[in-house]
C-alpha cells in the first residue's frame, strides 16, 4: 500500500455532526455551537482515544453548522486536539459543480490559510491537509473540483465514500461508510457490514493500492428517530460489531502496513442511532463507554 500508518496502528478519528441546537433537528440536550460543550466533548473523545473529529460540513448552504465547525476548530486548537471537513455534496443537478469550487475556496480562505484561527489543529497526513466528501446527487465534475485545489499550496488529500467509481483518480483515497453488505439490511439488524468491509478492503488492496484506506467502525444503526429515515438497523451485537468492524483491517491488510486513519462513525448522530458519545450498547450492562485502554487494546496485533 502506497500510504501507511505513521505508528504502528492507526489514527482513531471520529465523525460529528455540528447541527444540534438548530430547530431541524432533534433535541439532544446541547448545542453543537455552545463552546462549553465542545470543550467537553473533545475532553471526552481524548479520554476514548481519539485523536480527531470530522464535522460534516455544507459550505454556505448551512450557515449555522458552519459556525459550529468555526467553534470547533478553535476549541481544538487550544486543547491540542484535531479537526476535519466532510464536505456534504450538494444533491442539487444544475450548478453542482460550481457550488462545490465556491465551497472549497471558502473553506480554504476560510479555515485553512495562514491567518485562520486554530489552523495548526486541521487534520493532516504527509503534511497535505484531509478532506473527506459524502457523496449526494453524484452530479458534481470532480475532474474539475480536483483541478482546482490542486492550485492549494499544499493540495489537500481528497477522501472520497466508499469504492472508487467514474472520478477515481481525482481522489486520493476512500474511507468504508456503514453499510449491510450486498444481503442488504436485516429486519434484527443482523448484517452488521462483514460482506461489505471485506468487498472493500479486497478492491482497494488489489485494484487500488495507490489509494489512501480510512477503516471505518460502528457500533450500530437505527436511523427510524430521522426524519429521512429507511427503517435501516444494525445491532450492536452487545458490543460486538463495534469490536468487529474495529479491527476487520486486521483480517484484510498486512501487519505491517495499518492504515493511516479509522473513523468511529458516528460521534453524536443521534438521529440515525449511530452515536458512540454515551457509550456502547452492552446486553444487560446498558451503554459502555468507550475507554482509551480499550481502543488501544483492540489495535493491538
Amino acid at each position: 500500500m502506497k500510504y501507511r500508518a505513521t505508528g504502528t496502528s492507526p489514527q482513531v478519528i471520529a465523525l460529528y455532526e455540528a447541527w444540534f441546537g438548530h430547530p431541524r433537528q432533534i433535541s439532544v440536550g446541547y448545542s453543537s455551537q455552545d463552546p462549553r460543550v465542545i470543550e467537553h466533548q473533545i475532553k471526552a473523545a481524548k479520554g476514548m482515544g481519539i485523536t480527531a473529529f470530522v464535522v460534516d460540513w455544507y459550505g454556505d448552504r448551512e450557515p449555522f453548522i458552519d459556525q459550529s465547525y468555526a467553534e470547533m476548530q478553535k476549541i481544538a486548537a487550544r486543547n491540542h486536539f484535531q479537526v476535519a471537513m466532510m464536505y456534504d455534496e450538494t444533491s442539487q443537478e444544475d450548478d453542482a459543480t460550481d457550488e462545490a469550487i465556491a465551497d472549497f475556496t471558502m473553506f480554504h480562505e476560510t479555515y485553512l490559510s495562514s491567518k485562520a484561527e486554530g489552523r495548526q489543529a486541521y487534520l493532516s497526513f504527509e503534511g497535505r491537509p484531509v478532506i473527506f466528501i459524502f457523496p449526494k446527487g453524484g452530479h458534481t465534475d470532480w475532474d474539475t473540483v480536483r483541478a482546482v485545489v490542486n492550485k492549494w499550496n499544499p493540495a489537500p488529500l481528497l477522501i472520497q465514500e466508499n469504492l472508487p467509481g467514474a472520478y477515481a483518480n481525482d481522489f486520493d483515497g476512500f474511507y468504508a461508510w456503514i453499510n449491510p453488505g450486498e444481503k442488504g439490511w436485516a429486519p434484527d439488524g443482523s448484517n452488521w457490514g462483514e460482506q461489505y468491509l471485506k468487498n472493500f478492503y479486497d478492491t482497494i488492496k488489489t485494484k487500488y493500492p495507490d489509494k489512501l484506506i480510512v477503516a471505518g467502525a460502528w457500533a450500530t444503526m437505527d436511523d427510524s428517530k430521522a426524519s429521512w429515515g429507511l427503517n435501516r438497523r444494525i445491532a450492536a451485537r452487545c458490543g460486538e460489531t463495534f469490536t468487529d468492524t474495529f479491527n476487520y483491517w486486521r483480517k484484510e491488510l498486512p501487519p505491517d502496513q495499518p492504515p493511516p486513519f479509522v473513523m468511529l462513525e458516528t460521534w453524536n448522530d443521534y438521529e440515525e442511532g449511530t452515536a458512540i458519545e454515551q457509550g456502547i450498547a452492552s446486553c444487560g450492562n446498558g451503554n459502555v463507554p468507550i475507554s482509551k485502554s480499550a481502543v488501544a487494546h483492540s489495535q493491538e496485533p
